[in-house]
């Protein structure tokens, strides 16, 4: 049985901002991904392109060959199509993607997500070079049972 219809609460905003952000699909981040977004970067909307492994993708893992070149046409048609000047990228600790797709050493997982941001950012500049990317990676404070862990966004270089 088809659900009532729903009115959000939220205008829409006919205005682009012009950035994307490109970052892994796991939904244990979204409100934090939101959060550091709007509040920190200063982008109260943005294009997005959310796949497991987020920038890993466009890092050139042969394992992943074919999802890179699908997103390299996502982000192509979003440079261009929606005018973008900005590309954001964001990994996180504990990612799937690593583990399990690139089969990626726990620990050695945060300095293989620091060298893919570089190559995704290398790969974000091949499609075009007007865009600024920058790279990020999220990590976690300590938490327990009584306080829970905070999400911590650090920059990496990927000039």
């Amino acid at each position: 049985m088809p659900e009532a219809g729903y009115i959000t609460s939220q205008p829409f905003e006919y205005e682009r901002i012009g950035a994307a952000a490109i970052y892994c699909s796991d939904g244990r981040y979204n409100e934090q991904f939101d959060e550091f977004l709007h509040n920190h970067l200063k982008l109260p909307r943005y294009d997005r392109l959310v796949v497991p492994g987020g920038p890993a993708v466009l890092a050139g893992h042969f394992s992943s060959y074919r999802d890179e070149e699908v997103m390299v046409e996502q982000l192509r048609f979003l440079i261009e199509g929606h005018e973008l000047d900005r590309v954001v990228m964001v990994a996180h600790k504990g990612c799937g993607f690593y583990r399990k797709r690139l089969m990626v050493s726990e620990r050695r997982v945060r300095v293989q997500q620091e060298e893919d941001l570089v190559k995704a950012a290398a790969r974000v500049r091949a499609v075009s070079r007007n865009v600024v990317v920058s790279g990020f990676i999220a990590d976690l404070t300590d938490g327990d049972a009584a306080e829970k862990a905070r999400v911590v966004i650090e920059p990496v270089d990927v000039a």
